[in-house]
């Protein structure tokens, strides 16, 4: 199968990268400045803020599916420059939904839990009414219809919730900006009135690859661990996992009231319909490792060792 796949440098892209390409799928992976190092891609560099870019390079690939990773994916750098937003989370998926057609490819768009409030009180099903709090979410959810409208058949949306595992920047998942605060000497304040669902962006990897193969999977879906945990207890157990002081993180209570509290997910319909299963929280934490750059400031810290980076036989060498 040949895949067209944006954001292949990112946490979710460059885990979908490695999924394919370990089941031998054709990947043409498409980046903007940092190149994804992993064999067997067919390289692409490309400013996506422009949508109109893509349009040439998917014409002469003609894909049979393109799975868009690629997105303003930080609320704070949305509020920042709405404008780039606009153009990366919602003029580029409504463009690729339309090339999508055009081509009579299969379209996979990853959005996000943030298109809900958190205020329901129980797990959010796929169906349930969307109400965003901040322009992240509100993008998103615009990024959403525009897909469903221009892709039409062949368009799937996959809403997912905040990320954990190893990225190829090293700074880009939950544990990994965890490290770096630490390494600079900063204490972070972690929430422990958020609700969250984490999902293992390698386990999400190997699920797009999967709705690849599944031609008669369309419409909106909903992807994540099976453990929800609070954001407080997220960063506790990261320092549990490697050893480290508990007081290296603030516990404290959200007045924000512009932040969603509650963001699980009811997994069905696709649990079940897959062989992919979602993965719990202890079984993320076993997949973390330490980033590149913080391994002295590790070692100094906790008087170990820091692992190193394990490869993937198949797909690493």
């Amino acid at each position: 199968m040949k895949i067209a796949l944006t954001g292949a440098s990112g946490l979710a892209g460059f885990n979908t990268a490695r999924a394919a390409r370990a089941r031998n799928h054709e990947v043409h992976a498409f980046y903007h400045s940092r190149q994804p190092e992993l064999p067997g891609l067919e390289l692409h560099q490309i400013d996506l803020s422009e949508p109109e870019n893509v349009v040439g390079p998917l014409l002469e690939i003609f894909p049979d599916v393109i799975i868009h990773a690629a997105a303003v994916s930080s609320p704070a750098d949305c509020d920042a420059d709405p404008a780039r937003a606009e153009k990366l989370n919602v003029a580029l998926p409504r463009r690729l939904a339309q090339v999508a057609h055009h081509l009579g490819c299969r379209l996979i768009h990853l959005s996000t839990d943030m298109v809900f409030d958190g205020q329901q009180g129980t797990p959010y099903r796929s169906t349930d009414l969307p109400i965003p709090m901040g322009l992240y979410g509100q993008l998103k959810l615009l990024a959403e219809r525009e897909v469903l409208e221009h892709g039409v058949d062949e368009a799937t949306v996959l809403r997912i919730p905040i990320l954990t595992g190893n990225s190829p920047s090293g700074n880009r998942s939950v544990h990994e900006k965890l490290f770096h605060a630490w390494a600079a000497g900063k204490r972070p304040t972690l929430y422990t009135d958020e609700i969250r669902q984490p999902l293992s962006a390698a386990n999400l990897g190997e699920l797009l690859v999967e709705l690849c193969e599944r031609r008669n999977l369309h419409g909106i879906f909903h992807w994540a661990g099976n453990e929800t945990v609070t954001r407080y207890e997220m960063g506790r157990r990261i320092l549990e996992r490697f050893g480290l002081p508990e007081d290296l993180i603030e516990p404290v209570t959200c007045d924000d009231a512009s932040r969603p509290t509650d963001l699980r997910f009811e997994l069905a319909p696709l649990v079940g319909k897959l062989k992919t299963v979602p993965l719990s929280y202890e079984f993320q934490l076993d997949e973390m490792l330490v980033p590149a750059d913080c391994r002295d400031w590790y070692e100094q810290a906790s008087g170990r060792s820091a692992a190193p980076v394990r490869l993937k036989k198949g797909v690493d060498f």
